[in-house]
């Protein structure tokens, strides 16, 4: 704050302090201590009063109601402790109303009457760049609509809201049905048009006291605060499936879309915001596997998942944070030498207080709720930087095989998640061996024939896993890339005793030979079903007989006791 002088009652002297407080700042006032305006700036009429003075009118008259606590205390301040203030308020003028940064001392005239000096600097620019940012921060860029970030947030409040109030609320899942073929079709430009579109239909089917956020690619999630009936939940459903049934006009095209919705109720099918939107999510697919077009609200009775599954559920969230999932390796060996020829990476869950979970358990959990493609991802660059560690120790060449899941198979970052751990690791692509089912390939074609293209572009090797439980449709084998058959179990547990089990198992180990496909036969545990399947031309055996899954630490031990391979 700049230093003030006793001011002396002459002209000149009044002139050169008019004059500097014109200079001083976009709006100067001098104020009483009881804040009413003795001297304004000419600056400061032109700007906030022209045609008028505001001398008589207290200087919060001039400031917006909600800051006018605020330029109050201000005041008390600069008076009650005689030291500076600043204070950022709104001032309202007759066109617009301006943000205003307030410095405020005090000072004592020559009769020694405190007064009050108000300078004033326009920070309405610097406010509105503020604001821009901060909106930004929480509002998705192409649509508008808030991105997750807000949402979680609208979420927590709604929570707190209904914990106060007693009534609940409901969260929505949904998204486009077709979207990713307009997409891959006309490109990101007509895409992105239909996202903007799709979001202001949405928007207009909602209520005010509604928020709906773009969560990422054609995914929306909406909180509707109140709304617990079904019946409710389902107008609300109805009217947005039939904004987005209308013909979408883009760039000469006629497109059109649909959409799935599932939704969730607080606090019936959760408490938290991770259960809420899991739930929804689970909806929103069953939805999609029923028909597509409709809206769903969860219900774990009908989707036939045990009662402890959603305690579960949030605790495989809270596993991700504190590390609670490992990889287990099993070995692969050659059917003529038993040399370990590489290592199957299994996933394991390891709960404290309850042990390890079953697979069987948690991964159609992860799959339905999306954890799947945080749990793959990591488990495809861990495996990857494991099978490099295991090459250093034994001096010659390993491969890593993964499973795939539908939902990672669909993700269409799945690629760059492949290309990383490759690149991570220092693994050359033909030591990566993916694992997916027929049911993958079956369920959209054209998807699975680039993807697998673009694998194995990079040498990354194809396997069908369980081959013979899924479609077991022949045709895939000749348009699809495959490269290695994995004969499942149920086939192999009572050779060579059984008939049919026999004849199955011949057929496709002759399939694979004509093919040039590689053979791993899974679920191998005694003597007998090795020498069966190693004497009928299997090349690889995978079983508790070979090796059962391991721990790192463990498979070092077994990789550095290994016998060097005898000489052919």
């Amino acid at each position: 704050m700049f230093p003030l002088r006793r001011v002396r009652p002459d002209k000149v002297a009044k002139a050169q302090l008019d004059s500097l407080m014109e200079a001083a700042g976009d709006a100067v006032f001098r104020l009483n201590t009881q804040g009413e305006i003795l001297y304004a700036s000419q600056r400061a009429t032109e700007l906030i009063t022209p045609g008028s003075t505001p001398i008589g009118q207290t200087l919060a008259s001039l400031v917006a109601p909600a800051d006018r606590a605020a330029i109050r205390a201000a005041v008390k301040q600069a008076i009650e402790p005689s030291q500076s203030t600043r204070v950022n308020v709104r001032i309202k003028t007759l066109s617009t109303v301006l943000w205003m940064e307030l410095q405020i001392a005090s000072y004592h005239t020559v009769d020694d009457v405190m007064e009050l000096l108000v300078v004033g600097r326009d920070i309405s620019g610097q406010q509105a760049t503020e604001e821009r940012l901060r909106h930004m921060a929480t509002h998705d860029a192409l649509t508008g609509l808030p991105n997750r970030s807000l949402l979680s947030d609208r979420i927590r409040m709604a929570i707190a809201q209904a914990k106060r109030t007693g009534k609940g609320f409901s969260l929505v899942a949904l998204d486009l049905d077709g979207f990713k073929k307009v997409n891959d079709a006309l490109g990101h430009p007509v895409g992105d048009s239909l996202l903007r579109i799709a979001a202001m239909r949405l928007s207009d089917s909602l209520r005010d006291v509604d928020t709906l956020a773009r969560v990422g690619g054609d995914e929306f999630v909406a909180v509707l605060p109140g709304a617990v009936a079904e019946a409710e939940i389902q107008v609300v459903g109805r009217r947005m499936i039939s904004a987005m049934q209308l013909p979408f006009e883009i760039d000469g095209h006629t497109l059109y879309v649909g959409t799935s919705i599932g939704a969730a109720i607080f606090p019936e099918h959760g408490d938290s915001e991770v259960k809420l939107l899991a739930h929804a999510d689970t909806a929103m697919y069953r939805a999609k596997e029923t028909g597509k077009a409709r809206c769903i609200i969860y219900n774990h009775h009908k989707f036939t998942q045990p009662e402890h599954d959603v305690s579960m559920e949030a605790a495989m969230f809270q596993a991700v944070r504190d590390g609670e999932f490992l990889l287990h390796y099993q070995p692969i060996v050659d059917a003529r030498t038993r040399q370990i020829m590489g290592f199957e990476a299994l996933m394991r869950w390891q709960r404290p207080g309850v042990g390890l979970v079953s697979p069987a358990q948690f991964i159609p959990m992860a799959e339905s709720n999306g954890l799947i493609n945080l749990l793959g991802a990591w488990a495809l660059k861990a495996a990857c930087v494991q099978i490099k560690r295991f090459e250093q120790i034994v001096g010659r060449p390993l491969y890593v095989s993964v499973n795939v899941s539908p939902r990672q198979f669909r993700n269409d970052q799945f690629l760059d998640i492949m290309d990383e751990a490759i690149q991570l690791s220092g693994v050359e692509g033909g030591q990566l061996l993916l694992e997916i089912t027929e049911g993958i390939l079956m369920s959209d074609p054209e998807h699975a024939e680039a993807l697998l293209n673009a694998m194995t572009a990079r040498n990354v090797r194809i396997a069908i896993d369980d081959f013979g439980t899924g479609y077991s449709s022949l045709a895939y084998l000749k348009r699809f890339p495959i490269a290695t058959l994995k004969i499942d179990r149920a086939f192999i547990k009572d050779l060579p005793g059984s008939v049919k089990d026999v004849a199955i198992c011949n057929v496709v180990l002759s399939l694979a030979s004509h093919l040039n496909l590689s053979t791993v036969a899974e679920g191998v545990e005694s003597e007998e079903q090795f020498r069966f399947l190693a004497q009928h031309g299997c090349g690889l055996i995978q079983g508790y007989l070979t090796g059962r899954p391991l721990l790192p630490e463990d498979v070092v031990e077994v990789l550095k006791a290994e016998p060097a391979p005898a000489v052919q």
